[in-house]
């Protein structure tokens, strides 16, 4: 897949890991997706923000917990890009969601904040300035796909529609699917994500993030020698691929996505 330079309204654009121990992560994600991290030094002189790369294009990065997160597991987060991020924030109340951190700059990278959707699901919001986010995608280590898991799909895609001017649409899944059926986030006529109820009882609205590898089997098998842990095993979805859930050494959970046996 080229590169990319610019992102449509509504689309997520970037996935950061937020992390008790960069280090570990670093050496985690680098090993498993073949990475290359670069420390950006904190401007209060800090923890360094990591961003990583593939080719020498930004595909994720990796931020260290503040201190009133101590105790929580590592988790991913989704960026959606928007065209002026003070307008949608001040859209969010009126649509039914709640505004987590007013916008601020990121140096001049872009302008961001930080929001929940009325089911409790949290995003960040990112105008783009001199960075996009992620630069490359859809190929063996790099994001291929994001998802939104809510325990009411209606109004959570109801409050991304009225917000972002993006539109869902209901796709019907082979009949040995899990699901009944699966809604796809449209921006432009193109599917860009995802949504459904949560699959197993006790998980919390959040969004999901997906990683391409080119052997689901082989990455499984990497990740646990590094320490990390399979959540989901190894499954295929009818004319999607084949996907699995792990979780890194500190518990940040996160999906690998690649070619069914059949395709393969």
């Amino acid at each position: 897949m080229p590169t990319i330079d610019s992102y449509p309204q509504g689309t997520p654009c970037y996935v950061e890991l937020t992390t008790p121990d960069p280090g570990a992560a670093k050496a985690f994600y680098g090993e498993l997706f073949g990475w290359t991290p670069t420390d950006m030094p904190a401007p209060d002189g800090g923890t360094p923000y990591v961003s990583v790369s593939v080719e020498g294009d930004t595909v994720a990065g990796i931020a260290v917990q503040l201190p009133e997160q101590a105790g929580h597991p590592a988790f991913w987060g989704v960026y959606l890009a928007v065209d002026d991020v003070d307008a949608t924030v001040a859209a969010v109340p009126t649509a039914g969601g709640t505004v987590e951190a007013r916008p601020f700059d990121v140096m001049e990278l872009g302008r961001m904040a930080a929001i929940q959707d009325p089911t409790g699901a949290r995003v960040n919001l990112w105008e783009a300035r001199e960075a996009i986010g992620t630069q490359r995608a859809n190929e063996p280590g790099t994001p291929i796909w994001n998802e939104l898991v809510s325990p009411d799909i209606d109004t959570a895609t109801g409050f991304y529609a009225e917000l972002l001017g993006v539109t869902w649409e209901d796709t019907p899944m082979a009949e040995d699917s899990m699901l009944a059926s699966y809604r796809t986030l449209q921006v432009e006529g193109r599917a860009v994500g995802g949504a459904l109820p949560p699959p197993m009882e006790g998980l919390p609205p959040h969004w999901n993030v997906y990683f391409n590898v080119a052997d689901v089997e082989q990455s499984i098998a990497t990740a646990l020698s590094l320490g990390g842990s399979s959540v989901v095993p190894a499954f295929d979805v009818p004319d999607v691929g084949r996907m699995a859930m792990l979780a890194d050494p500190q518990g940040g959970s996160f999906w690998l996505m690649g070619a069914s046996p059949a395709a393969a």
